[in-house]
């Protein structure tokens, strides 16, 4: 079985708040770390049916950058769930309103008016 790492550095200043995100893995086309300015990480524990969240970000995230990082970040978990679903149509009709939903947040956040 093929393997991959995946490394996050995170540095902090003295009150624990992240001042630099780094990211690198194996699998990649480049061996150097790379930066980030904000990041979600979930991962599913199937012993006690949850979910194990980390959500960081810079003091430097510009709060425009991270209105559109949950905009993208929500879009793909639509992406992500359709094709998860198997077809379900039931799911393609929840896709569809978080789609929906999606766009009135870009909407009202002002997201996509840089673009």
């Amino acid at each position: 079985m093929k393997k991959a790492e995946i490394k996050l550095n995170v540095g902090l200043d003295d009150n624990n708040v992240p001042e630099t995100i780094h990211w690198s893995s194996t699998d990649g086309e480049s061996a150097e770390a790379l930066p980030a300015k904000a990041m979600f990480l979930a991962l599913w524990d199937a012993q006690y049916k949850n979910s194990m969240r980390i959500d960081l970000w810079t003091k430097d995230m510009p709060y425009d950058e991270m209105k559109r990082f949950f905009y993208e970040t929500i879009q793909t978990m639509a992406d992500s769930f359709l094709r998860s679903s198997g077809g379900d149509p039931m799911a393609e009709k929840v896709i569809a309103d978080l789609r929906d939903y999606c766009a009135h947040f870009a909407d009202k956040m002002e997201v996509l008016e840089n673009k």
